[in-house]
Parts: C-alpha cells; sequence; structure tokens
C-alpha cells in the first residue's frame, strides 16, 4: 500500500468537507497527531483507524484506496502490446499503445496502413468520442464526409463525433499514423 498516497487522499477529502484536523480529530476519535502522520504518508493505519476516518467522512471505506496505483500499469511495452485488426487484416492493424487500457481515459492507437489500403470500405463514425490522428511516417488521404484531404507526415486532423471518415493509401509504402480518441461522451 503506499502510504504517501492514502494520506494525500485522506487530506483530500478532509479538505473537501472543509474540516480541519481538530475537527476532523473530534468526529473521528482518533488523535490530530495521528491523522497529521497518516494525511503525511509517515504512518501506517490500523484497518480500524481508516474505518473510523472513512466513517468521520462519510465515505465508503474502498474509497480511500481507489488512487493506490500500481505504477507497472502504466508502462506499454511494444512487445507486450495488443494489436486490432479490421475487416481485412492484410492492409491495417491497430497497436493498443495505452497503458493500462481498461482503465484509462484516453486512448493511443498506432495504425499502420499498408500501401493501396484503406480502413475500410465504407465509412465509420464514431457516435460519443473525438479523434484525433497524426501522420506519423508517409502520407495518406482521409476523407470526411466524402471529402477527400491529402495529408503528408506530421499533418494533423481532428474528427469529432458522428462525422463519417476513413484513411485510404494510395502510396506505395505503408503508412503510420497515431490515434488519439477522447472518453466516451454521455
Amino acid at each position: 500500500m503506499n502510504h504517501h498516497r492514502l494520506g494525500q487522499t485522506l487530506l483530500s477529502y478532509r479538505k473537501k468537507r472543509e474540516m480541519t484536523i481538530r475537527e476532523f480529530s473530534e468526529y473521528s476519535g482518533i488523535s490530530t497527531s495521528l491523522i497529521s502522520q497518516i494525511e503525511r504518508g509517515e504512518a501506517n493505519p490500523s484497518l480500524n483507524v481508516l474505518e473510523l476516518l472513512s466513517t468521520a467522512l462519510n465515505v465508503p471505506l474502498y474509497t480511500l484506496f481507489i488512487n493506490d496505483i500500481d505504477t507497472k500499469s502504466l508502462i506499454s511495452r511494444k512487445k507486450d502490446r495488443k494489436q486490432v485488426y479490421r475487416e481485412n487484416s492484410d492492409h491495417i492493424v491497430y497497436d493498443v499503445l495505452t497503458p493500462d487500457f481498461m482503465k484509462a481515459h484516453i486512448e493511443l492507437l498506432m495504425m499502420d496502413l499498408n500501401a493501396h489500403a484503406s480502413t475500410t470500405e465504407s465509412y465509420y463514425s464514431h457516435s460519443n468520442k473525438e479523434e484525433i490522428a497524426v501522420v506519423m511516417k508517409g502520407q495518406v488521404f482521409v476523407e470526411l464526409e466524402r471529402l477527400e484531404y491529402f495529408l503528408d507526415e506530421g499533418d494533423v486532423v481532428r474528427i469529432p463525433p458522428n462525422v463519417r471518415h476513413r484513411f485510404i493509401n494510395k502510396s506505395d509504402q505503408s503508412t503510420h499514423v497515431l490515434f488519439v480518441l477522447t472518453p466516451a461522451l454521455i
């Protein structure tokens, strides 16, 4: 357990409730000295102490641990990345670059689009996500609502939700495009 992160979470909850350490001590029955040590990450509180503190804050006990991050999950190794294929796996592949993908609030994908290939036969759109695409290597055409635009290496395109789009590689070289997708919009 990361005692510093636990302390920061506890401090944050206390400040949101606009409580001084003395007031928090009175509500929880825990000494001001121990609360101060916990908030600074210098104490290892027992489960009983944590239960008293969460009750005084009127929050479920588990919320004190939500910010406890496994820092190893924040690294995405190339050899361990998942790949996603579209309709024709001979022509397009997406590398999922986002570390801890299921918990992240953003998606980062690298698309390899082979020569003379397109992402889809028709169009694709995201009903609840916004997308930014950066041409990292090569050249590609992007179709937005049936209008075609040429993109060179380093060019960027923003694709708002519900905009029909696809990418077409008309060259003899493969193209690499980096995608950043926002979380689902509610």
